[in-house]
Parts: C-alpha cells; sequence; structure tokens
C-alpha cells in the first residue's frame, strides 16, 4: 500500500499510468476485470478510477477500485469530486479507501449544481480546496492527494474568453498549500501549450518541485476525438484536425495516426521537459492503441518493473452485492512482465492479444453492451454536455407544451442548434434522406434521439453511408429511438404494428423512468447489429449494435436527461413542470425494422399508425 509520490520518486526512466471508469454494464465489468488483468502486463505505476459527478457511480466506482489494489496488487488512486455532494457519500468512501488499503486519492471539485435551489443537502465543499483540507483535518497525511492542472486554463460555464492557465496558478497553489501532493492534468493534443504551462509552474516557488503527470487520451476514433476536444476545452493544432479530417471515416487509419500524435507529444516532452517522470493516459476503458502507443514510443517501451502493491490487506464484507467482488481464476494465463505481451496486446495477436480487439471500435452507446468501454466517452454519469443552464435555454428555450417541444427536435433536425439533452454530435449526412419523415413522427409528439435509414451493399467510400477502408460493401437496417406517450404506445403503437411485431418484421424495447422494460424479443437472443460491413481481408464488423443490456443501461440515463433538462429552470415554472411531466408519462422506445432491402418499411409502417 503505497503513496505514488513515493512511487515515483524511486522510478528510472518513464512511467505509464492509466485511468478507468466503472462500465455501465455487468458484463463490461466482468470483461474489465479480463482487461486490467492483460493491462497490468503493460506495466502500469498507478491506475485512477473515476467518480461520478454527485457521487452517482460511488458504489461502482469503489467496488472497481476495491478490486484494483486489492486482488490486482495495482496502486489505486480513487476520484473523489466534492461539490453537490453530501458529506456522508464523502465520509463513507474515505472510510472504505482506507478499509481496501488505498492510500491515494484524487481531490476533484466536480460539476456545481445549477443553481442554489438544486444544491444537495448537507453539502459542505464548496471547492477542491475545501475537498483536500477535509481529507488532511480527518486523516492526517495517510492519504497521498492529486489535484488536477489545466494546460491550456480552466473553463467555468460557457465563458472561454478568459481561458488562460496563469489565471489558475492562484488557486493550484491554493491546492497545494492545503495538502495537495501531485498534479495530473487534464487532456492536451497542443504540446506547446503544455510547455508553456509547464514553465508556469517551474516559475512558482510553491510548484516547481510538485509532481506534474501530463494527461493524454488516445484517439480511438474521430468522433470521439472531436467529442472529446470540445467537452474539455482542448484546443486541437490545424495541422493535426487537416490530417485526420482527411480519412476520419476510416477508424484505422484514425487509430494509426493517433498513435503517431501522441508519442510525438511523448517525444517533445521528454526532450524539452526534463522534470516530467511519466505519462497518464485516459484510456476510456480501451487497451489496444494505448499498448500500441508505448510498443511503438522508444521512451515508453523500456519502462522500470514495478512491483504489486498488494499487501495483507484486512478487508471486511461490505455492501456491494451487485457481484462478487474478486477476480475469478483468470481464463489465460499471464506471462507477468513480459514484452511480447506488450507486443501481442498493441498487434491484437497471441495469447493475450487476440482478446484486446474485440470492442476495438467502440459507438458510444449503440456500441456492443458487453464491453468495457460502453456508453459515454467519460464515465462520468449523466450530463447535459454544456456549460450553463444560460446555455440550455439558448439552445432549446423554454418549451411547456409539446408543440413546443416538438420545435426543439425539429431544430436540431434542421441543424438549426448543434445538440439536444440525449445527442451532442452533429447530424450525419443520411438523416437528411428522412429527415421529413423525422418531422413528422415528432410534431405527433413522438419525440426522436437516435434514427438511421437502411441501406443494401452500399460502396464503403459512399459520400451518404460509407465508412471503414476502401473497397468494403456496407449495410444498416432503419431504426429510431423516441420518447412517446405511454397511451399512444399502448392504444396506438402497438396495436397497429402487431403484425410486424408478432413476425419479428420489427423489434423494440420499450423502457420508463422506473426501470421497467418490455421488448418482442428473447432475453438470451437480443443482439442486433444494425450497421455491418464487410471489406477485403478483415472479419466483418459491426460497430452499431443494440441490445437489451445496452438499452437497460440507456434507458436509465435518458429518464435522468429530463430532469437534468428540467433543473435548467426555476422549480414550478411551466417549463420544468412540463419537462417533468414527460418524464413521468412517456416511454422510451427503441424500434429496429429487419428488413434492409426495404429502405421506406420502417418509415411507411409508424406513418400509417392512426
Amino acid at each position: 500500500m503505497t503513496k505514488i509520490t513515493e512511487k515515483i520518486k524511486a522510478v528510472e526512466g518513464k512511467f505509464v499510468s492509466f485511468e478507468f471508469f466503472p462500465p455501465k454494464t455487468d458484463a463490461g465489468f466482468k470483461n474489465l476485470l479480463a482487461r486490467l488483468n492483460r493491462m497490468k502486463e503493460l506495466n502500469p505505476l498507478f491506475i485512477t478510477v473515476t467518480w461520478g459527478a454527485g457521487g452517482s457511480t460511488n458504489e461502482k466506482s469503489l467496488e472497481l477500485a476495491s478490486i484494483c489494489q486489492k486482488n490486482l496488487g495495482i496502486t489505486t488512486v480513487l476520484h473523489l469530486t466534492c461539490t453537490n455532494t453530501n458529506k456522508e457519500i464523502i465520509d463513507n468512501a474515505l472510510r472504505l479507501a482506507k478499509k481496501f488499503g488505498i492510500r491515494n486519492i484524487l481531490a476533484l471539485r466536480g460539476d456545481p449544481p445549477r443553481s442554489e435551489e438544486y444544491w444537495t443537502p448537507n453539502c459542505d465543499f464548496q471547492s477542491s480546496i475545501d475537498l483536500i483540507k477535509y481529507i488532511r483535518g480527518e486523516y492526517d497525511d495517510y492519504f497521498c492527494i492529486g489535484v488536477a492542472g489545466y494546460p491550456e486554463g480552466h473553463v467555468d460555464g460557457s465563458d472561454t474568453s478568459n481561458q488562460n492557465p496563469k489565471n489558475d496558478i492562484p488557486f493550484l497553489v491554493e491546492k497545494i498549500k492545503a495538502g495537495g501532493d501531485f498534479i495530473i492534468t487534464q487532456l492536451f493534443y497542443d504540446v506547446d501549450k503544455f510547455l508553456y504551462y509547464n514553465d508556469l509552474l517551474q516559475q512558482q516557488p510553491e510548484l516547481k518541485d510538485v509532481l506534474l503527470i501530463p494527461g493524454l487520451m488516445p484517439i480511438n476514433t474521430f468522433n470521439t476525438f472531436h467529442k472529446v476536444s470540445k467537452l474539455s476545452h482542448a484546443s486541437i493544432p490545424d495541422s493535426i484536425m487537416a490530417k485526420m479530417e482527411t480519412f476520419k471515416s476510416n477508424d484505422d487509419d484514425v487509430k494509426a495516426y493517433g498513435i503517431e500524435v501522441l508519442n510525438n507529444i511523448i517525444n517533445v516532452i521528454h526532450e524539452k521537459a526534463p522534470n516530467v517522470k511519466g505519462i497518464h493516459f485516459y484510456t476510456i476503458n480501451l487497451e489496444r492503441v494505448v499498448a500500441s502507443i508505448i510498443e511503438s514510443s522508444p521512451i515508453l517501451s523500456n519502462q522500470p518493473v514495478f512491483e504489486s502493491d498488494n499487501e495483507d490487506v484486512e478487508v471486511e464484507s461490505h455492501q456491494f452485492t451487485r457481484r462478487k467482488s474478486s477476480v475469478e481464476g483468470s481464463e489465460r494465463p499471464i506471462v507477468s512482465n513480459s514484452p511480447k505481451a506488450l507486443i501481442d496486446i498493441s498487434k491484437g495477436k497471441g495469447l493475450l492479444g487476440k482478446d484486446a480487439n474485440w470492442d476495438d471500435f467502440p459507438n458510444g452507446r449503440f456500441g456492443d453492451s458487453n464491453s468495457p468501454a460502453y456508453g459515454e466517452i467519460d464515465g462520468y454519469g449523466p450530463s447535459l454536455k454544456l456549460d450553463s443552464p444560460e446555455k440550455a435555454i439558448e439552445f432549446w428555450g423554454e418549451p411547456n407544451s409539446t408543440l413546443e417541444l416538438a420545435q426543439v427536435f425539429i431544430n436540431y433536425l434542421s441543424d438549426r442548434i448543434p445538440q439536444l439533452p440525449w445527442v451532442d454530435t452533429p447530424l450525419s449526412i443520411e438523416t437528411t434522406i428522412i429527415q421529413e419523415q423525422l418531422f413528422e413522427l415528432n410534431l405527433r409528439g413522438w419525440f426522436s434521439t437516435a434514427s438511421q435509414p437502411a441501406t443494401n451493399a452500399c460502396p464503403s467510400n459512399d459520400n451518404v453511408f460509407g465508412w471503414g477502408p476502401s473497397n468494403g460493401i456496407v449495410y444498416q437496417k432503419a431504426f429510431i429511438e423516441l420518447f412517446v406517450p405511454k397511451k399512444d404506445w399502448d392504444n396506438k403503437i402497438k396495436p397497429s404494428l402487431k403484425y410486424e411485431f408478432d413476425n419479428k418484421i420489427m423489434t423494440y424495447f420499450i423502457g420508463d423512468k422506473n426501470g421497467y422494460i418490455g421488448s418482442n424479443l428473447d432475453e438470451n437472443h437480443s443482439k442486433t447489429a444494425v450497421t455491418w460491413g464487410v471489406f477485403p481481408s478483415k472479419e466483418v464488423l459491426q460497430p452499431t449494435l443494440i441490445d437489451l443490456d445496452s438499452f437497460k443501461a440507456w434507458n436509465e440515463e435518458a429518464f435522468l436527461l429530463w430532469l437534468e433538462w428540467a433543473r435548467c429552470y426555476k422549480k414550478a415554472s411551466k417549463s420544468y413542470t412540463f419537462l417533468n411531466f414527460i418524464y413521468d408519462n412517456y416511454y422510451l422506445v427503441s424500434l429496429i425494422h429487419h428488413d434492409f432491402t426495404q429502405e421506406e418499411a420502417m418509415w411507411e409502417s409508424l406513418l400509417n399508425v392512426e
């Protein structure tokens, strides 16, 4: 049970460390344990485990952290966010962390509530400084405490005009004076801005000797790369973005170039920032690209070997009941600290590597629900992905009727606004093919959050439907996800589509705010690929999947986003009341039409419902 500052002081050469988040599904959690066993062979000095906003993932985070520390013997850093979090949650987390032998905490502020009326009761923390002081007051120096650094400046709210790392220095000094021991930075892609930030810290007497660990996020897909940079306010050099745009629909090329980009950043840091002793990777629970970066880096590939941090710690039975908190017999032997293991994982070959790339092409909530990386890219829980209530009102107005709400969805489908609470990515060009049908469905009060048209054997370089390597053929089934009034589903949609549902021409999942889930599919045969491609010298790729487990996980989050949206308005206001009415009285419905040769069939069936 070692403090990471002590481990780092003893390091010769560069170390690596990894961040993980608790997976959304039980299958994803189980598969993450196998992945952690493999990634342990990449020899991280430590790992960090994220903590959801307001403590929303606290049980899963503590469970994952305890397994990593106790069972896997990996030095583990538990994230803690404190604003809008009950003091009891923080006390419980610190108590259990000590019980599990965790001696390292990353103390973060987290997102503040939208206004005073939404503050969580018994919340004594306004900032990470308050949390650091509290930990020191309760536990003295038992915990080694890390803090966040922002190479491009912290952004609070939607105003980026004052984003400047110089403005953050006084607050960073206060965090260190309060008891912070090391700094992990927000992710960045512009290495010059990190070097400038490092120089700023070196000029401050209180900061120049503090361990600074740069945080980098590997590039797995263009969409993830673009979304991450937007959410973190990380600038992308024009040269990188221009090159990435030329092959953004080919995930293989994106990955290969992303490895090159990150290795260039690592090389520059090594050359120009000798005080930096390691690199922290935001893995988003994926392994192959991380392994490829390490394996191809002359700086990282010859890391020192670190001993296990698995001292005997007496851990009593605790409250986690969703699954056994143990790593039960790995199916494959692990060859400790083998250079070949690193190569196998990075190449997707050999004993370890063949399991390293099955979810190599994540697709957010439409990816494989068995993947540890399934779902949102950050693992921090439901969020509007906006900086302020004012921005929400700017985008979505103050709807208080079905027609006004329908107009919000139509504005998104018309490219008049950039996002909805359930989707924060630009519209795909293929949506224009079904745009008129989507307009009509939304005007009925059936609010669409995701959809795609069908296509049959389209060339992979097609300007509308194309994706993946050249000389391939791609297919997709029509699907749509809607919020519909419960009475409309029960009295109109389900009776009208009885033939399609009974014969599995169309399949559905429905859910509500209480966690009720319904379907016309058997639970054990619910997985459907709605997008797939056939390419030379490759297995069939299925990047877009819909199944029962993924729908269950998304259903819970999707309804919570209605509440997040409602909290942008004053309590008891018309908009607040109306959005809560939708939350209470609607189903989330996911529909798939399985005859992809009949491109209009889905839309004709839905629009014929009376």
